[in-house]
């Protein structure tokens, strides 16, 4: 049998000599040979497996000792050890992430009380001069401001209704910061399933969903489709949300350019969507609040015509909501308005 050097196993197994003198030492990877006047170390080539697991198992964070465990066990009890302890882990993980989330939150908010905070808000959902019906949704209140785009049929306005609605018991609920993107999530599958509850045969309601929801200086965001959540903050507007639509899933690819994008016939066409698909998949994130900042939701029935730097100019020169709604509003109006029109601005004031 032709041993390897220390050298070429290194390079065979993607490992440095510091790591397999490590993995030797404490008795995980012994060589199958050392020389006796040098101490150099040759390996077996069917050592090789046994290295790229250990590798392996240390780039998830597996312990040493554990990794001794894993390796004297055969492949299929090996695999239930180790989905044993990445079950270990994650919990671990979560319960780590609460106390994180709790710390953030006492340092970002640098005293400053859920009391003492609150959104000042204003709202508009309009037909638009092409429609002949309204199929968007538009809410807000001290806690929660929401934004749904229902796809057009018998029920799209009933669908966009129904999401947001799914939303409302968290505005009341007495959710701890730390929770409140599980509590979302639930009412998320909420609203799926309340949409779902209206197709028919001929039928199959859908609707976006983007939504704030607001504890102290804490937001919890929810996103579905290809209604939009913007921040302007420190006079910078960006932009909170990715469209779930196929188009953008093209621009993703790098199949079309994002001008090319705007342009597309089949810019529209949704990838995901509350009632579409064998289940709901939302983005969820967790973010800190600053008192000055400005948030707008809006459908595509504002985005989808009205440029970056004209949303950024409105928002920017708006003394309050209320203006900054009315601008918007008239800034789709002047771009024709072709679709229905879900506008929602509020100012987190301390």
């Amino acid at each position: 049998m032709r041993l390897l050097t220390i050298g070429a196993f290194a390079r065979a197994t993607g490992l440095s000599a510091k790591a397999l003198r490590i993995y030797d030492d404490c008795g995980l990877l012994p060589p199958a040979a050392v020389d006796p006047h040098s101490g150099y170390r040759y390996y077996a080539p069917e050592q090789r497996d046994r290295a790229r697991l250990i590798a392996g198992l240390r780039r998830a964070g597996m312990p040493l000792a554990e990794i001794r465990t894993v390796c004297g066990l055969p492949p299929a009890a090996a695999a239930e050890a180790l989905d044993a302890w990445w079950r270990r882990v994650s919990a671990d993980t979560a319960a780590r992430g609460r106390a994180v989330a709790l710390l953030v939150d006492r340092l970002s908010e640098r005293g400053t009380t859920m009391s003492e905070t609150t959104f000042r808000y204003a709202a508009r959902c309009e037909t638009g001069t092409v429609r002949d019906s309204n199929e968007d949704t538009a809410y807000a209140s001290a806690t929660l401001l929401a934004v749904a785009d229902g796809v057009r049929g018998p029920a799209g306005s009933t669908a966009s209704a129904e999401a947001v609605d799914a939303l409302r018991p968290l505005e009341q609920a007495d959710t701890p910061q730390a929770d409140l993107l599980a509590a979302l999530a639930d009412a998320v599958t909420r609203a799926d399933r309340a949409v779902r509850g209206h197709a028919t045969d001929a039928d199959q309601p859908a609707t976006t969903l983007t939504a704030l929801v607001r504890r102290g200086t804490r937001l919890a965001l929810v996103h579905v489709g290809d209604s939009r959540a913007y921040l302007l903050r420190g006079g910078e507007l960006s932009r909170l949300t990715q469209d779930h639509t196929y188009v953008q899933t093209l621009v993703d690819q790098g199949r079309l350019t994002p001008a090319e994008a705007g342009a597309h016939p089949q810019r529209a066409l949704l990838a995901r969507a509350l009632g579409a698909g064998a289940e709901v998949e939302a983005d969820l994130a967790l973010r800190t609040a600053l008192p000055g900042d400005r948030y707008l939701l809006c459908s595509d029935g504002l985005s989808a015509v009205v440029d970056p730097g004209a949303l950024h100019a409105a928002l920017a020169e708006a003394d309050d909501p209320e203006a900054a709604v009315e601008r918007l509003v008239e800034l789709a109006y002047a771009a024709g308005a072709p679709d229905n029109i879900a506008c929602v601005v509020a100012d987190l004031a301390a």
